[in-house]
């Protein structure tokens, strides 16, 4: 069933020129881009969220690899140096 409903939702002047440039490169209006913005939200209301953890391991599953990856949880992310 589809419902017409009215929302008023006051925003700065910073976020309605924001969401006017992301409804153009979407192609859609205001209305319908700020109208999937909210079904977007609310799709996985009420669904568990899955970490990137389990669902890298869910992907990979079954090609082979038995041993486990230790978690680096803490450490600083370290750039990658090429060799000149």
């Amino acid at each position: 069933m589809f419902a017409m409903v009215q929302i008023r939702v006051p925003l700065d002047d910073d976020v309605i020129d924001k969401l006017h440039q992301r409804a153009q490169r979407n192609g859609r209006s205001l209305e319908a881009e700020a109208r999937e913005i909210l079904i977007d939200a609310v799709k996985s209301e009420g669904s568990e969220a899955v970490g990137l953890g389990t669902r890298l391991a869910a992907r990979f599953r079954g090609i082979g690899l038995e041993e486990e990856i230790p978690e680096l949880r803490g450490y600083p992310a370290k750039p990658f140096e090429f060799d000149p």
